[in-house]
């Protein structure tokens, strides 16, 4: 039987890492918390890279943000493949 993956709030994550900088000891807060202690390696790190931009829907920033760029990216190509097509029937009506 598989264990599927907890998805851990954003704040749920700030939370745990404030605890652990105020005790000082992450095995404790982890074990408090009903989580592996070697989570809060990443989060510590995506917290120190991203400050506020870090946990993002669950995920990492640069992923969102990418994802957000190629949705933009595929968006402008149909509106320009949508320009091409309206200019060419434009040029044939004015002849």
């Amino acid at each position: 039987m598989s264990e599927t993956r907890k998805k851990h709030s954003k704040e749920f994550k700030e939370e745990a890492l404030k605890l652990v900088e105020k005790t000082g000891n992450r095995i404790k807060v982890a074990s408090d918390l009903g989580i592996s202690a070697n989570m809060l390696y990443p989060w510590k790190k995506s917290m120190e890279e991203h400050k506020e931009k870090a946990f993002p829907d669950n995920g990492n920033p640069i992923e969102k943000e990418l994802h957000e760029l190629r949705k933009e990216d595929l968006r402008l190509h149909e509106e320009v493949e949508i320009l091409k097509k309206a200019s060419g029937i434009f040029l044939r009506l004015s002849k």
